[in-house]
């Protein structure tokens, strides 16, 4: 289920947290000065963004630059038709809602922006060349053909995919992929990853690049 997390929101923003829960999505609060920490421990899939009010432009800016933030987070802000003239774009925000807005178009919104950044379809399907990963149904295929692969080894291709082209750590891995109470050492991480890679790949698919000294990222060459 993908998170959506909703930073200075307010009251008039509860309908539309209220209309993605229904849709399948699961929505939380933040504010902005806690938002990097926030983030880090629920991986959401969308930020959105409250400007209905004050703006603080130069700290959007800089939390959307971080490298937690960077790649595969896709970024929404909710504003008012009249503000629409004067938006700063340069804040990095990827699309913007004017409210008040209808449920059905938030979610088409929210669908499009997950899409744009990592490949994961409206019938819930991340799509990274000939592979396919059903995230309902927790199921992957390369070429059409299914992969058998083990629920972490799922969840470590999953997260990987999903964040395509962003670098992470070892210690980064096992924070994200098997939790902050887990006490395994970095060779759980290359021990999945060489046996995720025997299922996935071959010499017409590589999906899992090795950067040397740092450690793994999901990269379509």
């Amino acid at each position: 289920m993908h998170t959506i997390l909703f930073v200075d929101a307010t009251e008039e923003l509860m309908p539309l947290a209220a209309t993605l829960e229904e849709a399948g999505y699961a929505a939380a609060q933040t504010g902005l000065f806690r938002l990097l920490d926030d983030a880090a421990a629920r991986t959401p899939a969308v930020l959105i963004f409250n400007l209905l009010g004050r703006q603080d432009a130069a700290a959007i800016r800089n939390a959307l630059r971080s490298p937690d933030l960077a790649h595969g987070v896709a970024s929404l802000a909710v504003v008012r038709g009249d503000q629409l003239a004067s938006l700063d774009f340069t804040t990095g925000i990827d699309d913007f809602i004017v409210y008040p807005a209808i449920g059905d178009e938030v979610t088409a919104r929210v669908r499009r922006a997950i899409w744009l950044k990592s490949g994961v379809e409206s019938d819930n399907t991340l799509r990274a060349g000939d592979l396919h990963i059903d995230l309902a149904n927790y199921k992957a295929y390369v070429a059409g053909r299914p992969v058998d692969l083990t629920y972490k080894e799922y969840e470590l291709l999953r997260f990987l995919a999903t964040n395509r082209d962003k670098v992470f750590t070892r210690e980064a891995l096992l924070n994200r992929v098997w939790g902050y109470d887990f006490y395994g050492g970095a060779r759980t991480v290359d021990v999945h990853v060489r046996r995720l890679r025997s299922k996935i790949e071959d010499r017409t698919h590589t999906f899992i690049e090795t950067v040397r000294n740092v450690g793994y990222r999901f990269h379509l060459s």
